[in-house]
């Protein structure tokens, strides 16, 4: 918001629609007389008495509404408080680490020199070679940051800061989230990185691997501690799939005999969303973690999902550590003129509200209307539509803050659309995202559908407007969309997985492998921001 040009603020209360909650703006028409104001809400026809007018004397412009905002970017503040000083470096960093048998794995590592023998390095060497390095970068550049750390096996062992005595979570404890929560909540983390960090470097050299895979009972842990401080990160490595505790995955003899339900990953998401926690789920190549199911906790509070190599695993948690928190329950409400709807969401009206809780700086939004069939003449006979997004949400420093952004669009009566008037980063963006939204939700068949529209529309603009660089982007993601969608329904061989009985449900999360989960996830959170320095098509290789 304070680089952001064009903003006006104002603490005057926002006054909103009686029937489709739209906010009075600069486009609205307000009919004053000396006693009475009514403002006629451009979206939803309704009539609405507001407050008597404030009368300027010798005005020749006539009465003013009293609050009426006069830009259509406007930004609603609290009014000034008395609050306490908020400081927004006093967030936590919890390192959640598998250390189960399996993290003993090697793989070979280039020695940089013909002359030397190969090396071979465990994943578990890795992730702490990967800590020592991010521990130090903290230190450096973000000294009075707390930062604690979680091991997982057989049991949970909560470290916290390291300078205390560590806490172990074993056999009823792992599946009692309310004593877990508990522990997690309580268990005090006084210092920061700086006076913490020989104590956690000491930890995080002592780690040996061994035993089981307690996943879920380890991040509930997690995220609890971490919920104690707005903006606060969650890095959760692991290289197995969850096998005892809170959030087990059963084996499945058949991928549609008996699917998982990630009823489990999908609440703590939702919970580390409601308290400001980003989570962010790394898994090692060449391991089964079911990241469908455990990418859910990154995929809602605004964490990265990945699948990392030895050489990478210490890049990847740079990354994450970088994803800093702007706003915290984030809720979008998008209005549009009676008449106009919003395909694929839930509600068929013009009046659109979606929860996007956690926001980093990189997130881009997009969303796509449509006209009712039977609305289509009444729209076409306008000139303008209006559009407002509203945004609420809360700061870093905790202020609840509204931000109401109210535009108009030319109607044409032309199905032929200029090409050189579409902006192809949105269309890709919006591509990337509702693809892979439609495909974790399982609904593949209207993802494939979408698909083949994006298809048929990059042709039509690439033969008015050829642009090699952006139809590469746009074009790969497509066809990386198309392909998983493919390999969810059909075999190697073409035939089709599913009978004409789950052709009409939604296709399990489990279906997908944790390489196209990690794909499909990362098009979910895909953005334009990026595209000037090519980061695009690397993040769509499989």
């Amino acid at each position: 918001m304070s680089r952001a040009s064009g903003i006006q603020s104002t603490q005057s209360p926002v006054k909103h629609c009686g029937r489709c909650s739209a906010a009075l703006s600069s486009l609205s028409s307000v009919q004053s007389t000396q006693d009475t104001a009514v403002w006629q809400c451009e979206f939803c026809g309704l009539q609405n008495n507001l407050s008597t007018p404030d009368l300027r004397v010798g005005s020749k412009v006539g009465p003013k509404v009293r609050g009426a905002p006069r830009g259509r970017d406007v930004i609603y503040l609290p009014r000034q408080t008395d609050q306490d000083y908020e400081n927004l470096e006093d967030v936590m960093v919890v390192f959640c680490v598998d250390i189960s048998g399996s993290m003993s794995t090697t793989s070979e590592v280039s020695p940089g020199n013909a002359m030397r023998s190969p090396t071979y390095v465990s994943r578990l060497q890795s992730i702490q070679d990967a800590l020592q390095r991010a521990l130090s970068s903290m230190l450096q550049t973000s000294p009075h940051r707390r930062v604690a750390m979680v091991t997982f096996n057989d049991q949970v062992v909560v470290y916290g800061d390291g300078s205390g005595v560590p806490v172990s979570l074993r056999d009823w404890a792992l599946v009692d989230s309310d004593y877990l929560r508990q522990q997690g909540q309580q268990y005090n983390t006084p210092h920061c990185i700086a006076e913490s960090y020989q104590h956690l470097s000491l930890r995080v050299k002592e780690l040996r691997e061994h035993g089981a895979t307690a996943l879920g009972p380890a991040a509930l842990v997690s995220v609890a501690m971490a919920s104690r401080y707005v903006g606060s990160k969650v890095i959760l490595c692991t290289d197995g799939r969850a096998n005892i505790g809170l959030g087990l995955m059963e084996e499945s003899p058949a991928p549609f005999s008996s699917p998982q339900s990630p009823y489990f990953y999908r609440q703590l998401a939702h919970e580390a969303a409601n308290s400001g926690v980003i989570v962010s789920v790394m898994t090692f190549e060449g391991t089964d973690c079911r990241l469908a199911e455990v990418g859910l906790l990154a995929d809602q509070t605004g964490g990265r999902v990945n699948i990392v190599s030895i050489g990478t695993v210490a890049t990847e948690i740079q990354s994450a550590l970088a994803d800093n928190i702007l706003a915290t329950g984030v809720m979008a409400t998008l209005l549009a003129a009676d008449g106009v709807y919003f395909p694929y969401e839930e509600e068929c009206n013009h009046r659109l509200v979606r929860e996007i809780g956690n926001v980093t700086e990189a997130v881009e939004i997009t969303f796509q209307f449509a006209c009712k069939p039977d609305s289509v003449e009444d729209i076409m006979r306008r000139a303008r539509l209006p559009f407002q997004l509203q945004l609420s949400f809360t700061t870093r420093d905790q202020q609840k803050v509204t931000r109401i952004i109210t535009e108009q669009r030319r109607v044409t009566t032309s199905s032929w659309v200029w090409a050189g008037s579409l902006n192809m980063s949105v269309l890709s963006v919006h591509c990337a995202q509702l693809c892979a939204r439609l495909t974790m939700e399982g609904r593949v068949h209207e993802a494939q559908r979408q698909l083949r529209a994006q298809q048929n529309l990059l042709k039509d603009i690439s033969e008015q407007r050829p642009n090699p660089k952006e139809e590469s982007i746009y074009g790969n993601w497509i066809s990386t969309m198309t392909t998983i969608c493919d390999d969810l329904i059909t075999d190697s061989q073409g035939n089709s997985k599913i009978n004409d009985l789950q052709a009409s449900k939604s296709i399990p999360v489990n279906a997908l492998s944790d390489e196209a989960a990690k794909v499909v996830y990362q098009m979910k959170r895909a953005s334009s921001v990026d595209q000037s320095k090519g980061k695009q098509t690397d993040m769509v290789a499989l």
